[in-house]
């Protein structure tokens, strides 16, 4: 199974003054931030087989890592225009 970081600074590099910018200026944002690591790393224990979960669980982890950040994506963009 393939076990790649997903941290929000290794996906979205261009974007590293508007995530430190909007963690320090916005409650929302830095609540889904937090959400996000945790559910990584959560994710990233279940792929390297430290941690048990079905496939099901898996794909639903994943998919919360994805809204969370499409959330942080559109909150991004909207600081940055």
């Amino acid at each position: 199974m393939l076990t790649e970081s997903h941290s929000l600074a290794d996906e979205l590099p261009d974007h590293k003054l508007a995530i430190h910018s909007l963690k320090a200026e916005n409650n929302h944002f830095a609540r889904l931030f937090d959400e996000y690591e945790r559910l990584n790393k959560e994710i990233l224990r279940i792929e390297k087989g430290a941690e048990a979960a079905s496939d099901e669980r898996l794909e639903n982890l994943k998919k919360q890592r994805l809204a969370a950040k499409d959330e942080m994506m559109k909150m991004i963009e909207g600081f940055e225009t």
